[in-house]
């Protein structure tokens, strides 16, 4: 009977001590607590190079091709949490009506901006914007956006583009000429060498009158 109460208690133990390791286990693999006790914010996937630094074409370049309605599919990713109406009212993020050209994070409509955004300062021009939509974090650090942003550059440009007939309807910058770069000090050197010389003669061979005499050579020009 002692041995059987002994085999029990060791059958009880060594399952509780199993029970504990896969406690520990799974909760290494699936975390969720959170020690700082933080609220989360609406989170949208990740679409964008954390960090990296976009490449491409001038954004000035992607608005003279900018699809609009295009941007307006974009927008479909920001409308959980903005309002683009004339007159609409904020949500988790501020209304965007007329957005382009407005202060950087200062209230609109009472919107209460974090610190992080309110401190940039300036205005929300096409290249602000561009920087912004590809990375919050990274324009704003401490921002309370938790977009994670656009890491394609046309559909950035698009996006803007749209915001952009939302109110505001700013001039798109001008594109660079092509070839702009280039050139330089060669095109000053064919320009140099097309500039007449000038009318002196005496290089030239003395010209001949029709009777076959050989005319005086003119005196160079001063």
């Amino acid at each position: 009977m002692q041995d059987r109460n002994n085999t029990l208690i060791g059958w009880i133990l060594g399952g509780g001590v199993v029970a504990l390791g896969l406690s520990i286990g799974f909760g290494s693999v699936f975390h969720t607590e959170n020690p700082e006790g933080e609220k989360m914010g609406y989170f949208i996937e990740d679409t964008a190079a954390e960090g990296g630094e976009s490449s491409g074409p001038p954004l000035a370049t992607l608005l003279a091709k900018a699809d609009v309605a295009h941007g307006e599919t974009v927008f479909k990713k920001c409308a959980a949490c903005h309002t683009i109406n004339q007159g609409g009212a904020n949500g988790i993020g501020p209304n965007l009506y007329g957005v382009v050209g407005e202060p950087i994070g200062k209230g609109v409509g009472g919107f209460a901006f974090s610190e992080a955004l309110s401190s940039i300062g300036g205005t929300w021009t096409f290249d602000q914007l561009n920087k912004w939509l590809e990375s919050p974090r990274k324009f704003a650090p401490g921002t309370k956006m938790t977009f994670a942003g656009l890491g394609d550059p046309q559909d950035r440009a698009d996006i803007i583009a749209y915001l952009n007939e939302q109110g505001s309807n700013l001039p798109y910058p001008p594109p660079p000429a092509e070839g702009a770069a280039e050139g330089g000090e060669g095109d000053g050197a064919v320009k140099a060498e097309e500039e007449p010389v000038g009318d002196a003669v005496t290089d030239k061979e003395p010209a001949t009158k029709g009777t076959g005499e050989v005319a005086p050579p003119a005196e160079a020009l001063p």
